[in-house]
């Protein structure tokens, strides 16, 4: 199982940083105005959600549901932290919206928006760790 774990972690590491950076890529792109950059935008968040976040994503889950049947379902903590991950997609999955809302040229927030929707992932984050390590 730790080498399970550590699969585990490492995607969800992987993750995490697309989740990090491609709302910081929103921000600039929201306040780009040339073509070629917006054009060179939507190539590299194609790219980062595409190659790098959704099959982290999905191998982090696989790998965390293996570790949840090898271990069980125990404690509060963990019933908390799954909500936290059911958030977390349901973000992931709202970015692919923005994603295609850009692609379309129809982008409809500002890049003061994108900065603050940037700090989502980074509170639950936050929450996870505290929740797996300390187990409250």
């Amino acid at each position: 199982m730790l080498w399970v774990k550590s699969f585990h972690i490492i995607f969800v590491v992987a993750w995490f940083a697309g989740l990090f950076y491609l709302p910081r890529l929103f921000v600039y792109h929201a306040m780009t105005t040339d073509l070629p950059g917006i054009e060179r935008f939507k190539v590299m968040e194609r790219k980062l959600y595409y190659g790098i976040m959704t099959p982290s994503a999905v191998l982090a889950v696989i790998f965390g549901l293996w570790l949840w049947l090898g271990y069980g379902i125990t404690g509060g903590w963990l019933h908390a932290k799954l909500v936290l991950v059911l958030m977390l997609i349901a973000y992931h999955l709202y970015c692919q919206r923005l994603l295609a809302d850009f692609k379309h040229d129809r982008n409809r927030h500002s890049h003061v928006y994108y900065r603050w929707f940037n700090e989502i992932p980074v509170l639950i984050l936050i929450a996870v760790v505290i929740l797996v390590v300390v187990k409250p």
